[in-house]
């Protein structure tokens, strides 16, 4: 199974997107609650090195395709059946001539990395939007925040927020700049990222799609613990990876639940942007 090598996609995005296929059309053996080859029969499949494989493996993971088992490998995760995978109808998105993406959560993180390969076909000119505009709603990590916050006492910790704040800032930024070079280099007329920030807690995620598709999904809230800034911490926190992400599309009947939850989310969003979001601070 050797990768295209015409495809001008990185490898590892190859890898993520075989595998894709395999799990979302059951071939090959991969059935809810079935694992995954090892990281080394999948580098020797795809003819590729181990960290290719590693990070194909992320992406999958990112999109709740797959959970990884400390000592025990990866599997496709048995609830693959019920939520929708946002990656193929974000690629979808950018076939329109106007693409707009509205991102409501606790980090862009996620839709970073889903961005990469729409991205990477426009680069190649396997996609041609003429304008991408890209509006980001996180929450203000210089603000006392629901979570992340200690087990002990459910206590605010500065250094919490700012371990949470860097990601953010990291994933927005990375956005914006793969985003707005596109206009740069005169792949596209137009592309815009716009970030803002509310002093309200994310604890769901939401992506809109050209005003007609939707992506909701509760984050869970864990245990963790771990070294933040040299000092162990032990904090319950979201985890974006593990977000069930359920799908809602506007159709031609305006009554339609799909119909009502697009226009709702679109509301909403619109409301929280224009009244309590502000410019991120330096």
């Amino acid at each position: 199974m050797s990768l295209d090598p015409d495809d001008p996609r990185p490898p590892y995005q190859q890898v993520s997107s075989a595998l894709r296929a395999a799990i979302l059309t059951r071939k090959e053996g991969f059935t809810p609650g079935d694992k995954l080859p090892s990281g080394t029969e999948l580098a020797r499949r795809y003819g590729v090195a181990r960290n290719t494989v590693d990070k194909a493996l992320d992406l999958l993971r990112n999109e709740g395709l797959i959970v990884t088992r400390q000592g025990s490998g990866s599997f496709v995760r048995d609830r693959t059946e019920r939520p929708t995978g946002l990656r193929p109808h974000l690629e979808a998105a950018f076939g329109q001539p106007h693409v707009t993406i509205d991102f409501a959560g606790f980090s862009s993180e996620t839709l970073h990395n889903a961005l990469q390969e729409p991205l990477d076909k426009i680069r190649a000119g396997r996609l041609v939007p003429e304008s991408v505009a890209v509006r980001l709603l996180l929450p203000d990590t210089t603000e006392p925040m629901a979570v992340p916050v200690t087990v002990d006492g459910l206590r605010d910790e500065e250094v919490l927020r700012r371990r949470a704040g860097g990601i953010g800032v990291t994933a927005a930024g990375g956005i914006k700049h793969s985003v707005e070079v596109l206009a740069e280099y005169g792949l596209v007329k137009s592309a815009t990222v716009d970030v803002r920030v509310h002093k309200a807690s994310s604890l769901f995620k939401l992506y809109i799609l050209n005003g007609r598709e939707t992506f909701f999904g509760f984050y869970p809230l864990r245990e963790r613990t771990m070294a933040v800034e040299g000092t162990e911490h032990t904090f319950y926190d979201v985890t974006g990876k593990d977000t069930t992400l359920f799908h809602h599309s506007a159709g031609p009947d305006e009554a339609s639940i799909g119909s009502q939850h697009v226009e709702q989310a679109q509301r909403w969003f619109n409301s929280v942007w224009s009244s309590i979001a502000y410019e991120r601070k330096a």
